[in-house]
């Protein structure tokens, strides 16, 4: 399905619940019966410029009522009282929050341990993160303790530890189970790796999706766009999403215009859910 044909869909289907959720109730064509399970949100880092008051207002804008958040809106620094504050704030206007990340973690025992403090204290049991292959023995050890999972965050070609989920594989299918993929699809293509492909492959470890549009050719430098304006074949992701069970979150990321991000992030909102109806159909 091209960008047009998304679109048109979209206004086709205007009584499409503007909220995300569980299922949006679309299945996949060839799959009848077949639903979506997952949640569909937005990562707040397509809205780290704004404040948390306005960051919270412009997800309702666009009609989604779940997020995962970015530091920019609870930052590391302050004190547990206060992260305790913030995610009661975000509840309190009808937002829920899912996941948090991305976390940067090093192989310093007292440093993790306070990112841990802070996903707790948010009221959490999953985050998304990036972290030093020897840091991931402790890492295991602190998420058995806190009962926690982690999702760690592939970042393209220009990141030497995690370039792609293949490589996230490779280092944490014989740990714990509570380590897992945070899959970032447009870092993945610019890898080189299929998204689609890989979210079958890697499914019982995929807890946390990022879904972005980008222009960029593999191997080169991200050039965000909104979705369906780039090189992604967002369709076949959605579909893969639907077909192997997918049952957690993916995060609307659009980080195209830092300074004015509400249209392009409700232009991209707009597209996947053309997408999605349209899978649902006959």
């Amino acid at each position: 399905m091209n960008r047009r044909s998304a679109l048109k869909t979209l206004v086709a289907g205007a009584s499409l619940p503007l909220v995300g959720g569980p299922a949006l109730a679309a299945g996949a064509k060839g799959t009848p019966g077949r639903k979506a399970e997952f949640n569909l949100g937005v990562a707040t880092v397509s809205l780290k410029s704004l404040p948390l008051a306005n960051m919270l207002a412009a997800v309702q804008r666009v009609g989604f009522g779940t997020i995962s958040l970015h530091r920019a809106h609870s930052p590391w620094e302050n004190q547990p009282g206060q992260w305790r504050e913030i995610a009661d704030r975000i509840r309190g206007v009808g937002i829920g929050v899912r996941c948090c990340g991305v976390l940067y973690l090093k192989n310093d025992e007292a440093a993790a341990r306070r990112m841990l403090d802070y996903v707790r204290a948010l009221g959490l049991s999953l985050f998304s993160c990036n972290i030093e292959p020897l840091g991931l023995p402790l890492l295991e050890k602190l998420l058995r303790e806190y009962d926690l999972r982690a999702a760690i965050h592939n970042h393209g070609p220009e990141d030497r530890l995690w370039p792609g989920a293949r490589s996230v594989w490779d280092a944490v299918q014989s740990l714990d189970p509570r380590i897992g993929l945070c899959l970032d699809t447009g870092h993945s293509y610019r890898a080189g790796e299929d998204p689609a492909e890989l979210l079958r492959r890697y499914a019982p470890r995929v807890f946390d999706v990022h879904l972005k549009d980008s222009a960029a050719e593999v191997g080169k430098d991200d050039i965000p766009v909104e979705m369906g304006r780039g090189k992604m074949n967002l369709s076949a992701i959605l579909t893969a999403l639907i077909e192997s069970g997918y049952r957690e979150n993916v995060w609307l990321e659009y980080e195209k215009d830092p300074n004015d991000p509400i249209p392009g992030l409700a232009e991209s909102a707009g597209y996947v859910r053309g997408l999605l109806r349209g899978l649902s159909a006959p």
